[in-house]
């Protein structure tokens, strides 16, 4: 397998992104409807590749947004979300939205290239910070971003009421 190289986001690129949303249900709490899920997995990406007002040309997914995709011997391998979210403090960070790799690219540096293409971005737009979410039962997500230099500041929790 060659090294991933990343991209912004073609058109040509939308059917293979709609078809890694699944992986983006891993690791949400198994208290959760299913169905629900699936079809708000497949929301955040379509909204990526058609943000309100904006024809995504060229990766950028509207104003201070980008897709970004990894392409592995031609074919897509995963991709990243981006944008930028104010913290409660007032500071600016970059915001990963979703990022996902192809089962079949999984341990084989595509999720590292992309977020080293994740943190460019923000680099490039003068941010410090670069935050995400992950879900707290996605034990492989966890370890990957640790690994990289995430660490955890928040915690929400929730209580199934009686």
């Amino acid at each position: 397998m060659a090294a991933p190289a990343v991209r912004p986001l073609r058109s040509a690129d939308h059917p293979a992104l709609r078809a890694l949303a699944p992986r983006l249900a891993e690791g949400v709490a198994e208290w959760r409807d299913h169905d629900a899920v699936d079809r708000s997995v497949r929301a955040w990406v379509e909204e990526a590749l058609h943000p309100a007002g904006d024809s995504g040309v060229d990766g950028r997914a509207g104003q201070g947004r980008a897709v970004l995709v990894a392409e592995v011997d031609g074919r897509v391998a995963g991709f990243v979300t981006l944008g930028t979210r104010v913290h409660f403090t007032g500071e600016i960070d970059a915001y990963v939205g979703e990022l996902v790799v192809a089962a079949t690219a999984q341990g084989r540096g595509v999720g590292r290239s992309l977020v080293a293409a994740a943190e460019a971005w923000a680099r490039e737009r003068g941010l410090s910070r670069i935050t995400l979410e992950t879900g707290a039962a996605n034990s492989a997500a966890r370890a990957f971003y640790a690994a990289l230099g995430f660490a955890e500041e928040d915690v929400r929790l929730t209580r199934t009421l009686p």
